[in-house]
């Protein structure tokens, strides 16, 4: 299993086209991730599970992941969460 942990930089979160966004990416590779926020977890997968976490600028959330590209999978997630929504 391979994890990171990121503060949000987006100025609205990861809310709606965000999201969307992310669950695109996150449905690019195989691996199973989820991502936490506290004490709450959801399937990095789900649009609901992701919208349900209510992560918004500022927030640590912790991406999991485990399967054949794990690491790849983090680490792609994490560049987008940090650099690849334009505000």
């Amino acid at each position: 299993m391979t994890t990171k942990t990121v503060t949000i930089q987006n100025t609205v979160g990861l809310h709606a086209r965000p999201a969307t966004f992310f669950i695109q990416k996150a449905n690019f590779y195989k691996s199973t991730i989820m991502i936490e926020k506290g004490t709450r977890r959801a399937n990095a997968k789900s649009l609901l599970g992701v919208l349900s976490l209510g992560i918004e600028k500022g927030h640590d959330i912790t991406i999991r992941a485990e399967g054949i590209d794990e690491a790849e999978a983090v680490e792609g997630l994490a560049d987008l969460l940090l650099n690849g929504f334009n505000d």
